[in-house]
């Protein structure tokens, strides 16, 4: 019968390094698409802002006119009849 050996154990550790970068370039990508969201959307503001404050001035552009042949319409009534 063949005799039976104990083999010694060994224990073999494995340890994992880095990693870093791959958080690093995650948390980069997270701020840049922030950074890009906040231009996107202020930059629509002042685009819906500017048109807001066109849309009113023509409003006002408008109303004058309005005003203004009211006002020449009743000088026409007041002037006599030759």
């Amino acid at each position: 019968m063949a005799d039976y050996q104990e083999r010694p154990t060994t224990t073999t550790v494995i340890e994992k390094r880095g990693g870093g970068g791959t958080m690093i370039a995650v948390l980069l990508l997270v701020v840049v698409v922030a950074i890009a969201a906040f231009f996107l959307v202020s930059s629509q503001t002042s685009k819906d802002n500017a048109v807001e404050g066109a849309a009113t001035q023509i409003g006002q552009a408008a109303s004058d006119v309005g005003d203004a042949a009211k006002d020449a319409a009743g000088s026409v009534k007041e002037q006599p009849a030759n």
